[in-house]
């Protein structure tokens, strides 16, 4: 039953999306913090500009995550036009709640209880991992070996 129970867990496609999974999160990592030392010159960031740096650095997680999940992980390899619209859409769509959950999340701790908005950015990555591979492989990515 563990055996099971562990080959269900640690295989293939767990493994990879972990391991673009924490790709992703360089480029969102990566992309917040560059973006938010253009807006501030390295002061502390104000709300607005948070925000910004927060949404900029999600397009381009999303963007990466996406082509990923797609080719690496899920081996989603059709390209049909309608089942790539439902994809992208569903994946979008999947990201904007967590997108939300990092928002709501980061006001919170970082404008409200003024803890570090790095500390609170790479934190919140762990529940959004989650999230998302939920969302990928229950609802996005399910019809993986269609071609």
């Amino acid at each position: 039953m563990l055996k099971n129970l562990l080959s269900r867990i640690a295989n293939r496609e767990t493994i990879s999306y972990l391991v673009f999974g924490v790709l992703t999160t360089m480029v969102c990592l990566v992309s917040y913090e560059l973006v938010k030392l253009m807006l501030t010159a390295g002061a502390e960031p104000t709300p607005i500009q948070m925000n910004i740096a927060n949404v900029s650095s999600w397009v381009l997680a999303v963007a990466f995550a996406y082509i990923t999940n797609k080719l690496f992980v899920f081996r989603s390899k059709s390209f049909a036009p309608a089942l790539l619209l439902k994809e992208i859409s569903s994946f979008v769509g999947a990201r904007l709640l967590s997108l939300g959950f990092e928002i709501v999340w980061m006001n919170v701790t970082v404008s409200l209880l003024h803890f570090n908005d790095s500390i609170c950015k790479i934190l919140a990555q762990f529940v959004i991992v989650v999230m998302n591979y939920i969302f990928s492989k229950l609802f996005i990515f399910k019809n993986k070996g269609e071609s």
